[in-house]
């Protein structure tokens, strides 16, 4: 069982590596798009479903509270998972789940930040449609090849994909990419003397 156990902590820590390796340019220009996009006034909507809503939802937290350091807060919040946002819709619609709270609540300017663990979850795709038809940039979150969502981005979005097949090795690397994004983003808005 001990072998076992080691062995999960080893290929989390070679995922964590590549992903490092893969990702470091990707996650420096999100982080300027984030900061730049937060500089101009505007917020950060984020979405992810199921396991990643919970990321989507750390993240908009990090960005209001604070990660590490104490400061202002940051305007951001997380799409709702609740189907009450399309009560009264006809069934087979809950795909629009995230793309009838976009229209609702972005403005032009804001930034779209979407979590999917394979690239192809149908909320998630509807999310970024939405978005880039009110000209959001979106920075996508993604795994594996991307998914039908890495053919959905333009030249000014940013797709950090990390370099794994396993939902496992995914997530965690996005939780850790979140903290890296929030940590830069904090370095570029709020620069502290060493």
């Amino acid at each position: 069982m001990q072998e076992s156990i080691k062995a999960i902590f080893t290929e989390s820590i070679q995922a964590q590596i590549a992903a490092g390796e893969a990702v470091a340019e990707q996650l420096e220009a999100a982080a300027y798009v984030i900061s730049q996009t937060l500089i101009n006034g505007n917020k950060l909507i984020c979405c992810g479903v199921p396991s990643s809503h919970m990321l989507a939802e750390h993240f908009a937290s990090l960005l209001i509270n604070f990660y590490e350091t104490e400061r202002p807060c940051l305007p951001a919040l997380t799409l709702s998972q609740s189907n009450v946002n399309l009560s009264g819709q006809a069934p087979g619609t809950h795909h629009e789940l995230f793309a009838r709270q976009i229209r609702a609540v972005a403005q032009e300017g804001d930034l779209l930040f979407a979590i999917a663990v394979n690239g192809n979850e149908k909320e998630v795709i509807s999310a970024v449609e939405s978005a880039l038809t009110k000209d959001l940039k979106v920075i996508a979150l993604t795994g594996n090849d991307g998914g039908e969502l890495t053919g959905l981005l333009g030249p000014n979005d940013v797709e950090i994909r990390m370099p794994s097949k396993r939902a496992s090795r995914i997530l965690e690397s996005h939780l850790f990419t979140i903290h890296c994004l929030s940590q830069l983003i904090d370095n570029i808005l709020f620069p502290q003397d060493d």
